[in-house]
């Protein structure tokens, strides 16, 4: 079964089909909730702390409440603050209000001002439940007021299924909000978790499993899935013991210029660490001492050109896939030696880094673009091609239209990477970190990738395995040597055991 990403009216849905089907009520449904969030509490050690747990009057705030009663009932120091704004609460968060009266250990307050917002101690838990995930607009007037007041606490903040103030399937760019260090939420990853302008909203993301029915999740269209290992595994090919290298294609990467051999170095050793039968590599003729004694299992070609790519001679179509962009700059007589290569070549291509950025600037050149390519954009070079976008939400939406449009799949990279398929589905990547956001780490994605689709590997799962395989790479670099003094040729040493970790699980 595959992790998908649901927006809120999929997760509403979900809730009523396990209330209806399961059958459950909804407040025992959010009791079961609660329950998980208590667990994950003691689990991580704040059992043994004061909480002041913020309310509002919806079902977030029923599973607030439902937390202070239970932590009440460990005989945990709680103190409930209720945003109380005129309106009756939902019939759960009555329920739970009449439940959690029976404590009357539990201090429960009233805000209707900010005169009564109340300071905590510093060694206080505070738990968010103020406004969860029904919200559709920003928040003003004293909600606005008391989320501000209770970022300036300097407590840690535990927000219940997702930081007031955040929209679930939307921007929420410049509204206020809670800023978490966790954010506990239920059963599935929810659009906001997977940008980076939510970042500093979200803290550590967790996603507790409170049963919510499991037929609901076979009837969805999976059109926007999260990654993990146990889907990874059924996309890795394993080898066959009697397979010779001529089984595992030839790859070309074309890359580099005067200067930016490194780029070359690292695209043409992860392409070689990907698996490919033979690699090859089009270079300029000041890089060949560099590459010959820097990648000895790689094949060289030489441009004309001492500074520069300006020319492929060699018969393109004998290569299984071409990677192309590392290093190779944006000079004119690149440009006309890229469109040449668009021009012939019409299998799919692995296109990067200054190819990308050619083609934003000689837009005819997109029209070029062989079927079913792989582009792999960071949200700069992304702009440069389709045009600024307001938000993350937005860059992400032109990404899937733009991957219909030009039948590709578009690698938008980033903490999340996005891949984007031209059958419209976004496929989420989980592993990677913010050691790997230093030069060289795009040129290692390009040569693993070329590598994979060389091997016979679909475009959409290459794209798949290979994000995958280097955020996975990139993990175990950061445990071995730290996201600061890890390195893009970490990335590389490490995909052994990035391979290993795929195909023992």
């Amino acid at each position: 079964m595959v992790m998908e990403i649901l927006n809120a009216v999929q997760i509403r849905e979900w809730d009523q089909f396990t209330i209806q089907y399961e059958p459950i009520s909804s407040v025992n449904l959010m009791e079961r909730a609660a329950t998980k969030c208590v667990f994950w509490l003691e689990e991580n050690g704040y059992n043994n702390k004061p909480f002041n747990i913020f309310c509002g009057k919806g079902n977030n705030g029923g599973d607030g409440l439902a937390i202070a009663r239970l932590l009440a009932k460990q005989n945990i120091k709680v103190s409930v603050f209720i945003l109380d704004i005129g309106h009756k609460g939902t019939d759960d968060f009555q329920i739970n209000l009449e439940r959690l009266q029976q404590y009357p250990e539990v201090k429960i307050f009233f805000i209707q001002k900010e005169e009564d917002f109340h300071q905590p101690s510093n060694d206080e838990i505070i738990i968010d439940a103020l406004l969860g995930s029904g919200i559709n607009r920003a928040v003003e007037g004293i909600a606005k007021s008391l989320i501000e007041f209770i970022n300036r606490s300097g407590c840690k903040i535990i927000s219940i299924d997702i930081p007031s103030g955040l929209f679930v399937d939307g921007s929420s760019k410049g509204n206020t909000t809670i800023l978490a260090t966790h954010t506990l939420s239920f059963q599935c990853f929810k659009p906001a978790f997977l940008v980076a302008e939510n970042a500093s909203a979200l803290g550590e993301v967790h996603i507790l499993d409170i049963g919510l029915h499991k037929a609901f999740e076979a009837q969805l269209n999976d059109t926007s899935i999260i990654t993990e290992l146990d889907f990874i595994k059924n996309v890795y090919k394993p080898r066959n013991r009697f397979a010779h290298k001529g089984n595992f294609g030839h790859a070309l990467l074309i890359a580099g210029s005067y200067g930016k051999m490194g780029a070359a170095v690292l695209a043409s050793k992860a392409c070689i660490h990907s698996g490919a039968g033979l690699v090859s590599c089009h270079i300029p003729k000041s890089g060949y001492e560099i590459i010959q004694s820097s990648v000895p299992e790689a094949m060289v070609s030489v441009d004309d050109n001492f500074l520069m790519i300006s020319n492929v001679i060699d018969d393109l179509n004998k290569y299984t896939a071409i990677g192309i962009g590392p290093g190779i700059g944006t000079e004119n007589e690149t440009m006309q030696c890229l469109k040449k290569i668009l021009s012939s070549y019409k299998k799919p291509m692995v296109i990067d880094a200054d190819a990308l950025n050619i083609i934003a600037s000689n837009i005819e050149l997109m029209n070029l673009i062989p079927e079913q390519s792989i582009l792999t954009p960071h949200p700069k070079e992304f702009e440069r091609l389709f045009g600024f976008l307001e938000n993350d939400f937005d860059r992400i939406n032109k990404a899937g239209v733009m991957a219909k449009k030009l039948n590709c799949v578009i690698v938008l990279k980033g903490h999340h990477t996005c891949i984007n398929t031209p059958e419209g589905k976004q496929y989420y990547n989980q592993t990677g970190n913010s050691g790997m956001a230093k030069g060289g780490s795009g040129d290692v994605l390009t040569g693993l990738l070329t590598g994979l689709l060389a091997q016979g590997y679909t475009p959409t799962n290459a794209a798949i395995f290979g994000v995958f395989l280097h955020g996975l790479a990139g993990d175990i670099a950061e445990k071995k040597y730290s996201p600061e003094a890890m390195t893009a040729s970490d990335i590389i040493s490490t995909l052994s055991e990035a391979f290993f970790s795929v195909s023992e699980h």
